[in-house]
């Protein structure tokens, strides 16, 4: 297992360096390396022995719970990989690798059709797969569940449909109030000069540069090839200092999480994350629940007017603060406040789902995001780049991702409530800068784990309940209430 993992984390670094440093012409190269990668590590997992192997130890008794977990899961994996031929892996790493490059080439254009072609070829592959894996009920189940494992259509649709109604009546109130002025967060704020705050930051908030670095990319992303090789990108606008901020905040949840999990089962279950949904919730706990707190700012206030006195020297905290949470229908996914947020990936996963099922077809793409911007948002999008390109997803290949975000949401309101029941002083220790305390809590009550548990075996574990939304609208509607004065 150790040896596959060498492999396909060496096809990790390949595919990081693919999206940071790696020159232009050799695109066509390296989709070949990542496609024999891909292969080569398949065809060791799926060996008659290894399967042997797992079948026998899958019935010997006396095993410890960890043992018998790495056992169960090894197996679930093998299963799953062997309904996936050879040949079908290695067509899917090719199209990836070329569809990644497209997709930039589109963004840069703002032009959809040049993404156009490779995407309905990855569309037509994702289907493919849906069908060598089987599944119940609706053909995304079957990609959903790569992510989520269980998770379905069916289940998804109740999530959603229970928070839409509460989340757009928050929102019909603080409609009626005055906007938040947030042009302090939109004035000049030099390349270099917010690079330096972001690595700061994430060495205040705990991330280990002994096992991890950050760099640029298009898309903001975490990858690790172990727990003490982890990496994230983010991205610099220099007339928006909030697209750097979260996205490097965002990031770091990601990379805490990775760093946290238990080297000694390195290439095994238990040294992996649980989900993706828990790993959004990582995420997007110490993006919003932290990052977006006033005790946080309070903390890291006075060390941002430092770096940018010009431009926020003359601001004081609270606006600062009803700024960095001002709710507003926006373009942007990774920008948008954490109540719109939900409708970007309301707007996805509607969209994923007719893909498969065929509902709609790829070259219909840009007009039915438009015009779901603009039932859900009231947006009217100027043009793909805004649109339906901003995000890398489909280029990888990732249908059946999006919902994490929401889910990813919506745990972390519950983990992170749960956290300050048991550490009375989090607030306190948070407006000291002393984020340590909670992600001790962290990696005690979750990273310690890795994948032993579902996420909501994991949830039921840490707060004794399954996943349960009041949790995400007590905390949104007691904060923006106090935010706009509702």
């Amino acid at each position: 297992m150790q040896k596959i993992a060498d492999l396909r984390y060496a096809l990790a670094v390949l595919q990081w360096d693919q999206e940071t440093y790696m020159p232009p012409k050799s695109n066509e190269a390296r989709a070949r390396q990542v496609a024999t990668l891909s292969e080569l590590s398949h065809q060791m997992f799926t060996d008659d022995g290894l399967k042997n192997l797992l079948y026998e130890l899958n019935k010997i008794n006396d095993l410890q719970e960890d043992e018998k977990k790495n056992i169960s899961l090894s197996l679930y994996d093998y299963e799953q990989q062997t309904k996936i031929p050879g040949e079908f892996v290695r067509k899917l790493s090719e199209v990836t690798s070329r569809s990644f490059q497209s997709w930039v080439d589109a963004r840069k254009t703002g032009n959809f059709k040049i993404f156009e072609p490779l995407l309905a070829e990855m569309v037509a592959l994702k289907k493919q797969e849906a069908d060598y894996l089987g599944y119940e009920g609706h053909i995304y189940n079957a990609l959903l569940n790569q992510y989520e494992r269980g998770a379905t259509v069916q289940m998804l649709d109740r999530v959603f449909h229970s928070i839409q109604q509460p989340l757009k009546n928050l929102l019909d109130k603080i409609s009626t109030k005055p906007p938040v002025d947030d042009s302090t967060l939109l004035k000049h704020f030099p390349r270099e000069q917010q690079w330096k705050f972001s690595m700061d930051l994430l060495k205040k908030m705990g991330f280990d540069f002994n096992a991890g670095r950050q760099d640029i990319s298009e898309h903001p992303f975490t990858t690790s090839f172990s727990s003490t090789d982890v990496r994230i990108t983010t991205r610099i606008d220099e007339n928006d200092f909030g697209n750097m901020t979260w996205s490097c905040i965002h990031e770091l949840g990601h990379g805490l999480y990775e760093q946290g999990l238990p080297s000694s089962e390195y290439g095994l279950p238990l040294g992996e994350y649980a989900s993706l949904s828990i790993h959004e919730s990582q995420s997007r706990l110490w993006e919003n629940n932290v990052g977006r707190s006033l005790a946080c700012w309070q903390f890291l206030f006075p060390v941002l007017q430092q770096s940018f006195p010009e431009q926020l020297g003359k601001t004081s905290i609270e606006s600062f603060y009803k700024a960095i949470n001002k709710v507003q229908p926006s373009l942007i996914r990774t920008e948008a406040d954490e109540l719109t947020y939900h409708f970007h990936v309301i707007i996805r996963y509607e969209l994923e789902k007719k893909l498969m099922e065929g509902a709609i077809q790829v070259n219909d793409i840009p007009a039915y995001w438009n015009e779901q911007y603009k039932k859900y948002l009231d947006i009217d999008v100027p043009g793909d780049k805004q649109g339906c390109l901003q995000d890398v997803h489909w280029s990888h290949g990732s249908f059946g991702y999006f919902p994490t975000y929401s889910l990813g949401s919506l745990y972390a309101a519950q983990f992170f409530k749960e956290a300050s029941n048991q550490l009375p002083e989090l607030n306190v220790d948070i407006q000291k800068g002393q984020f340590q305390t909670l992600l001790s809590w962290l990696r005690e009550h979750i990273h310690q784990y890795g994948r032993k548990y579902t996420s909501e075996e994991l949830c039921v574990k840490l707060t004794g309940e399954p996943l349960n939304i009041e949790y995400f609208m007590k905390y949104a509607s007691e904060k923006y209430s106090q935010i706009y004065g509702l």
